[in-house]
Formats: C-alpha cells, sequence, structure tokens
C-alpha cells in the first residue's frame, strides 16, 4: 500500500473511531411540541452526553409521522388521540389507560415504541370570555346549548372525528352562522375583539392562565385524553444504551398547570422555547 493511500485509511479509520453518536429529535409545529422538543434534547444532552440534532417545527401530525417511520427523526413528542384517531385511524375512546395500551399495540409492526405520559392532558378545551360565561350563567357545554353561539375553530377541528360535528351532536350545541376558521394562534384575539363567542382551543393553551378566559366544562365528557408522551424508534433505544432510562426521567414530570404555565412563557411573554425548557430542567436533577 502507497504512503497516501495509507494515510488516507488512518485518516478514515481515525474520523469513524471518533465519531459520537448522534440522535435526532423532531416535533410538530407548534410552540408546545417545540418546548417539549427542547425538553427532550436537554434531557438527553445532560443524561447522555451526545449530540442532539433538533429538527422542530417540521410541520402537522402525519408529517412528523412520516419523519419518524423512515428515520429521518428517531423520537418526537405525540398525543395518545391524535395517534388513535389520525395515526391508527382507530375509533374514539374515552378511557385514557386503554387509548395508551391501543396506541402502543398499534405502532408496534411500526417499530416504534410509546413511553410513559409526560403527565398532562391536552384535550380540545371550548373557551370564551369569563364575562360571556357570566353574563349568561354557562359554566358547562350543555349550558352553553341553550343558545346560538358565533364560534371560531382551527381547520382540522372542522374534520377530526373527534371533533365539530359530533360536538353539536352530543350537546345539542346552537352555531350562529358559519364556524370562522381561524390558525389557533387566533382564536384568543377573535374572542376579546368580539368576532367570536365560543372557540375550540386547547386545554394547556398559555392565554388559558389568564383569568380573562374561561374553558367550559365538558360535562359530558366528549372529547377522548391527549396524553403527550414520547414516540421512539426501536431501533433507536437500541442503538444507544441508556435512552429509555433518561427519556423516562420526563414520565409524569409536566402537570397541566406547568405545561400552560410554559406555553404562556413563550406565547406571552416572547421567552425562547430553549430558555423555558432549559429552566423547567433545571428545576429538577
Amino acid at each position: 500500500m502507497g504512503r497516501a493511500a495509507l494515510f488516507g485509511l488512518i485518516v478514515l479509520l481515525s474520523a469513524c473511531t471518533s465519531s459520537k453518536p448522534t440522535i435526532v429529535v423532531g416535533s410538530k409545529n407548534f410552540t408546545e411540541q417545540v418546548i417539549l422538543g427542547e425538553i427532550i434534547a436537554g434531557q438527553i444532552e445532560r443524561r447522555l452526553h451526545i449530540d442532539v440534532d433538533r429538527k422542530l417545527n417540521l410541520g402537522g401530525t402525519l408529517l412528523a409521522h412520516e419523519a419518524l417511520k423512515s428515520g429521518s427523526i428517531d423520537l418526537y413528542p405525540e398525543y395518545t388521540g391524535t395517534a388513535l384517531t389520525e395515526v391508527l385511524r382507530r375509533p374514539i375512546e374515552k378511557d385514557a389507560a386503554r387509548v395508551l395500551a391501543q396506541v402502543r399495540r398499534g405502532y408496534l409492526p411500526l417499530q416504534v415504541t410509546w413511553l410513559e405520559p409526560f403527565g398532562f392532558n391536552n384535550t380540545f378545551a371550548m373557551v370564551m370570555l369569563a364575562k360571556t360565561a357570566n353574563e349568561y350563567g354557562v359554566r358547562t357545554l350543555s349550558d352553553a346549548a341553550a343558545r346560538p353561539w358565533r364560534l371560531a375553530v382551527g381547520y382540522e377541528f372542522t374534520q377530526r372525528p373527534d371533533g365539530l360535528t359530533g360536538l353539536v351532536q352530543t350537546y345539542g350545541l346552537k352555531i350562529r352562522g358559519e364556524p370562522v376558521v381561524m390558525d389557533l394562534g387566533l382564536l384568543y384575539a377573535a374572542l376579546k375583539t368580539d368576532r367570536v363567542d365560543l372557540a375550540a382551543a386547547n386545554a394547556t393553551d398559555g392565554m388559558l392562565g389568564h383569568p380573562e378566559f374561561v374553558m367550559l366544562e365538558d360535562d359530558r365528557h366528549y372529547f377522548p385524553p391527549y396524553e403527550c408522551a414520547i414516540a421512539v424508534r426501536d431501533d433507536t433505544l437500541a442503538r444507544l444504551p441508556g435512552l429509555k432510562a433518561a427519556l423516562e426521567e420526563l414520565s409524569g414530570r409536566i402537570t397541566g398547570p406547568a405545561m400552560r404555565h410554559m406555553n404562556e412563557q413563550v406565547d406571552i411573554d416572547h421567552k425562547a422555547a430553549a430558555d423555558v425548557a432549559r429552566e423547567f430542567l433545571q428545576t429538577w436533577k
């Protein structure tokens, strides 16, 4: 072997032996997902001391799911109800434990493992101004069925099996005119400016920490559970010993109010998601 060829081989072998393991963390394209992606990435970095490639803000559910299936990402946070109805196309189920069990079974052929949930349930939430609720004595969705409302929704809510059609049928809810379809980030502004009376939001929205808004009680338990957990590729768990244990430290660590507060810090206080995630991780060792 020539000297030049031998030198090239040494360089190649050195590069191979010195390369560190890496992992790719993904997320969907809204505030809560980006925060959770940063929390997951930070947890891996501090426990395993490996490089983490962040592919956050990927897009909606199907884009994130396809990235996981293809191996473009190794893991991302997902919601049990979304996985059940949108990915697996299974019927709506109201019991949280059964939903998680069905999702875990459904993902087995994909060679993807679902870890234990973080600890919060980001289900749909029907929201109105507190002053409107007080004026009309509305506390529950059954109360709301007594009169018609101008409604704002995100596009997905009009299409989902657990969305608008079933909600109207379950409660006999009356909609004044056509529902106004808008970006989820505009729902609270539409309520504040009196464009609409009622909005289909999410239970961990940062704005729900403000007393001017109230979430109506789903007293007939229409909405299924949306517990959030990490979905991770089996080959990634096999490749990185200690990863599962590190990620499982996050299970049960995030309550609904805690997630709502972190969303508020980003959406309203304009803090960087990475900073909010870092502060969260610093609260426990």
